[in-house]
């Protein structure tokens, strides 16, 4: 199965239907699924623009049209009624196959979500032609709850988004890479499934992104990682057959 993680720089600022085709024209043929960073359709430090700059159900509906050939993740400030979400949506076969609302909502330091976001309700997974798939956004896999919950429901694939900013810079490398890479590896390992994570690069009011995108095997393996700080489409091939045998491995928990 080959997946294809699109570590770009969004734009801040509400794009259209036109402008995100042009990040599939750089995708090879083979591609089965691209998944975009978190809040792809927006970017990051909206603040009060979440209001004028969400997406409708009908305006998501055009950018799932173009999910015909392959499968498209990525992330948009969603509105339902009155309310505001941080929300990513898997796409399929020209339609919306899933909708998943941010669950935990991060409120301190430069992080304000609460601030302007409804929180989400639930954390479903849903069938996909890579086997039972669950989505993810950013601050929930910082939660130990959450974690313990994907462990229990065993997805074939979990598909993360992030929009993480650079902290930590230390002689060896950055502290904020390893923290990721353990809770990834950690998430794989307790659910033996297949993570694919999917994160931001570009600076928003002189903050940074650092990217590093990867894919991590059930047995904590690290598949390719993404260059840091620069744009780069990471073309990975998934093992289903690792995902099987380490859910076998995991049966008594």
């Amino acid at each position: 199965m080959k997946i294809t993680l699109a570590q770009i720089s969004p734009k801040l600022k509400k794009i259209s239907v036109e402008e995100f085709s042009k990040y599939l024209e750089k995708l090879e043929t083979d591609c089965e699924l691209v998944v975009f960073p978190e809040l792809a359709l927006n970017g990051y430090f909206l603040k009060d623009a979440v209001f004028e700059d969400a997406y409708d159900l009908s305006e998501i509906e055009e950018f799932a049209k173009l999910s015909n050939r392959l499968d498209i993740v990525f992330g948009a400030v969603f509105k339902e009624e009155h309310k505001f979400f941080n929300s990513a949506f898997y796409c399929s076969g020209g339609e919306i196959k899933h909708i998943h609302h941010k669950t935990a909502l991060p409120n301190y330091g430069l992080f304000q979500e609460a601030r302007f976001f409804f929180k989400g309700k639930e954390m479903e997974t849903f069938e996909t032609k890579f086997g039972k798939t669950l989505i993810v956004i950013c601050e929930e896999l910082y939660n130990a709850s959450i974690i313990a919950k994907i462990s229990m429901n065993k997805p074939d694939l979990i598909i993360v988004i992030s929009n993480s900013p650079a902290r930590g810079f230390r002689d060896d490398g950055l502290l904020i890479q390893r923290q990721w890479n353990s809770l990834l590896s950690t998430t794989a390992l307790l659910s033996g499934s297949n993570v694919v994570f999917s994160n931001r690069v570009g600076f928003e009011d002189g903050l940074g992104f650092w990217g590093g995108s990867c894919a991590i095997q059930p047995d904590t393996q690290i598949i390719n990682s993404a260059k840091l700080f620069e744009k780069e489409y990471l073309d990975i091939q998934i093992d289903s057959k690792l995902s099987q045998t380490q859910k076998y491995l995991l049966r008594e928990y």
